[in-house]
């Protein structure tokens, strides 16, 4: 018997003598945001190893580092920078963009299997001396639109008003010095948003006019989003006004737009009746008709997209639901923000949903992901200030991650824009 409470006592020694140790590691251990192997991609360069395990790590967009640019990295420094808006409540038909963000990254997880030098505008936008990073989300409410609607103007215009990481370099032909484009005479860090659905643009539009003022607008979209709120959706509250229809609408009467040189591509959406185009023109915006690729290819959608906006500064949108004839009619001078918005055709919905299923409005008879990529690399020359692609909704995509690929894809071709033009121009 006085063996066995020896035993025990000593046992109860060892459990306690084990427990103050224990104690005493949590005091050391390290804090909960410490990573002892911080995740940095590796893009390989000329004649590297490519394709090693590109499906390992955390996943953002294309490997690119993790940057909380919006809390704890407020003040990290970048050029270009990708950043989630995660909203879906101002859509008319799908739901499910809120999880774009998410899903667009993870369809650009293989964007540098095989290295990410891009063929046909020869440059590595990865290893172009830019230093781009992934934002990750806004942490956009899904309770309340006009809340969530300030949380993305706010997110954006804390980035887009960041001192970029690189200075303004020499003009490549002349060797002058560049001047910055924007009209508040600051340099500015470019910003991609990946919504999110279409509705996300109006605060967007209301960031970029606070550095670049009135800006051009090319919209890759089957539908037009200038319908007054009075049709679209009749307006029952003054917040359900602004949707994803309705947006452009909202940003041309706010002095948004610079009217008269901004145009629509992929167009082919039914309408209440002629009285919606005569209300987009009043927007200030020209049309392109998905059909029209079948007369003057894509060689003659880029010389009217070049001829529309000529030289101001231009948001692109897209929403998913370069050639040697286009190289004479580059604008070297004009300032471009990119408004990227998936839809089965290519608003994402400018793409065809054969090709981008996963939209909020699907439409039939868009453009290929072959045809719309080749139209944005005839986009080479042009300032792009900001780029945003929505409406990608990933519950309504393939198995094969048709439409996130697709997304990334085009996105790829915006990075790559981006990279070989500087936001700068020579001094007159």
């Amino acid at each position: 018997m006085t063996f066995k409470l020896s035993l025990l006592s000593l046992l109860l020694l060892s459990l306690g003598t084990h427990c103050s140790g224990h104690d005493s590691h949590e005091e050391d251990q390290m804090p909960m945001d410490y990573v002892r192997y911080p995740y940095q991609a590796m893009y390989p360069g000329d004649n590297d190893v490519t394709a090693d395990s590109i499906f390992s790590g955390i996943t953002t967009f294309a490997r690119l580092p993790w940057v909380q640019c919006l809390t704890k990295d407020k003040d990290e420094a970048f050029d270009i920078a990708f950043l989630g808006a995660p909203f879906d409540t101002g859509t008319s038909y799908r739901p499910g963009a809120r999880f774009g963000p998410a899903g667009i990254r993870a369809g650009s997880r293989r964007l540098t299997l095989y290295g990410g030098y891009n063929v046909p505008l020869e440059v590595n936008p990865f290893r172009s001396g830019l230093k781009v990073v992934d934002c990750g989300d806004i942490p956009v409410t899904p309770y309340d639109n006009a809340f969530a609607i300030k949380q993305i103007e706010e997110g954006h215009h804390t980035l887009l008003h960041r001192t970029p990481f690189s200075a303004l370099p020499n003009d490549s032909l002349t060797g002058k010095p560049l001047v910055p484009l924007a009209k508040d005479g600051k340099h500015h860090p470019r910003v991609i948003t990946l919504g999110g659905d279409h509705t996300i643009v109006l605060p967007l539009l209301r960031s970029i006019h606070s550095a670049y003022g009135p800006i051009s607008v090319i919209h890759f979209d089957s539908h037009l989003d200038t319908w007054k709120p009075s049709v679209f959706g009749g307006a029952p509250s003054e917040q359900a006004a602004i949707n994803h229809g309705t947006y452009f609408y909202w940003a041309s009467r706010e002095g948004l737009i610079a009217n008269g040189s901004s145009i629509h591509g992929a167009i082919r959406t039914t309408l209440s009746g002629p009285a919606d185009y005569a209300n987009d023109d009043e927007s200030g915006f020209q049309r392109i008709e998905a059909r029209e690729i079948d007369t003057i290819g894509t060689d003659g959608i880029i010389a009217k997209i070049r001829a529309t906006v000529g030289d101001g500064p231009v948001y692109l949108s897209i929403d998913v639901r370069r050639p040697a004839s286009v190289r004479a009619c580059f604008c070297p001078l004009s300032a471009c923000a990119l408004s990227l918005s998936l839809t089965r055709s290519s608003q994402i919905d400018s793409i065809d949903p054969a090709f981008a299923p996963a939209t909020g409005t699907p439409e039939t008879g868009g453009w290929s992901t072959r045809e719309l990529r080749t139209i944005l690399r005839g986009l080479d020359g042009l300032h792009i200030v900001s780029a945003d692609i929505v409406e990608v909704a990933p519950a309504y995509d393939t198995n094969a991650e048709l439409t996130t690929m697709a997304a990334a894809d085009v996105l790829f071709e915006v990075l790559s824009v981006m990279a070989k033009t500087p936001l700068g121009k020579v001094a007159q």
